[in-house]
C-alpha cells in the first residue's frame, strides 16, 4: 500500500525538501537522518547501478527493480522517476501498475520523446501535448490506490517552447488529472515564481546541482510558492567528491584511514547486521 505521508504533507501546505537517493547506502542514511519522503532519481540510480547516462537506455524492468529495492530498504515515502513511461499508453499503464506494486508512492512522468534525456542536458525532444495528456489520463486510471498513489506530470518544454509553452502544457496536464506539476529546467527565480503562481495544484522544484535552474536556499523556494523540492544529485555529487579525494590520498600518500570517515560499526547497524547477529545467536550451533 502506498505510504500516505506524501499526500498528508502536501495537504498541510508546508514546504518540504526531498533528497535524491542513488543507491541503498544513500537510502539508509536518508532514513537515519529522518527524511520521511525520498526521491528515486533516474539519472543517479542508472549511473550507480549500470554506469550509464540518463538517456533512456535503462529499461523499465531494470528501473522498477531498483525502485522496489529502494522502497524495501527505506521507511520513507518514495517518489520515483518513471521517465516517459517507457513507451506508449500500454507501457504507461504497465509502468504505473509495476511501480505501485513495487512500493512507490508518487510516479513521475515526462513529456519527452523516447528515448528521453536528462532534463538539464541538450537534445531533448517533446511529444505532442495531446499525446502527453493521454499518458496522464492512462496513468491516473491505472492506479490501484487512487487516493495515495500520486501522478507527477513533468514538462521539459522550457528550452524549446519557452515559459509560455511550459505553462500551457502543465495546464493541460493538470486538467488531465495530474496531482503534482513539475516544470523542469526553469532558468530564473522569476520564472519559478510565475510557474508556482499559475496553478492551484502543488508545483515541485528540481534542484539539480550544476544544472540549468538556480539552487537557492529552501526558504527562498518556499517563498516562491513551491510545495516541495527534490535534490536528485546532492548525495551522488557529494559522495563522488569525497570518494575522489579519498582515492587521491590513498594513491599519492598511502592514506587509508582518513579523518571524518564513517563509523564501520554504526554502518553495520544501518545496513542490518544486528538482525543477522541476533539470528545467529538464536539459531547457530555452538562454536
Amino acid at each position: 500500500m502506498p505510504n500516505p505521508i506524501l499526500r498528508e504533507k502536501l495537504a498541510s501546505g508546508k514546504f518540504f525538501v526531498v533528497p535524491g537517493v542513488q543507491d541503498m547506502i544513500a537510502t539508509v542514511i536518508a532514513d537515519k537522518v529522518g527524511f520521511d519522503v525520498i526521491y528515486g532519481t533516474g539519472y543517479w540510480l542508472t549511473a550507480s547501478a549500470y554506469g550509464l547516462p540518463d538517456a533512456g537506455i535503462a529499461s523499465y524492468t531494470q528501473m522498477v527493480d531498483r525502485m522496489a529495492t529502494v522502497a524495501r530498504t527505506s521507511k520513507a515515502a518514495l517518489i520515483a522517476d518513471a521517465d516517459t513511461g517507457y513507451g506508449g499508453l500500454l507501457n504507461v499503464h504497465h509502468t504505473v501498475r509495476g511501480y505501485e506494486q513495487a512500493g512507490v508512492t508518487a510516479i513521475q512522468l515526462e513529456d519527452q520523446e523516447f528515448p528521453k534525456k536528462c532534463g538539464h542536458t541538450p537534445y531533448k525532444r517533446l511529444i505532442p501535448l495531446e499525446d502527453m495528456v493521454q499518458k496522464i489520463k492512462v496513468a491516473c486510471d491505472a492506479r490501484d490506490d487512487k487516493r495515495n498513489t500520486l501522478i507527477i506530470a513533468r514538462t521539459d518544454a522550457r528550452q524549446s517552447e519557452g515559459l509560455d509553452g511550459t505553462l500551457r502544457r502543465l495546464e493541460a496536464y493538470s486538467k488531465a488529472g495530474a496531482d503534482v506539476l513539475f516544470p523542469e529546467a526553469l532558468t530564473s527565480e522569476e520564472e519559478m515564481r510565475t510557474a508556482c503562481a499559475a496553478f492551484d495544484k502543488p508545483v515541485m522544484a528540481n534542484m539539480a546541482n550544476g544544472g540549468l535552474t538556480p539552487v537557492p536556499n529552501a526558504t527562498v523556494l518556499a517563498e516562491l510558492g513551491y510545495a516541495f523540492a527534490i535534490y536528485p544529485s546532492l548525495t551522488s555529487l557529494v559522495a563522488a567528491a569525497a570518494m575522489e579525494k579519498a582515492l587521491v590520498d590513498l594513491k599519492e600518500r598511502g592514506e587509508g584511514d582518513p579523518p571524518g570517515i564513517a563509523n564501520f560499526k554504526e554502518f553495520c547497524s544501518l545496513i542490518g547486521f544486528e538482525d543477522v547477529w541476533a539470528f545467529e545467536a538464536k539459531w547457530a550451533p555452538p562454536a
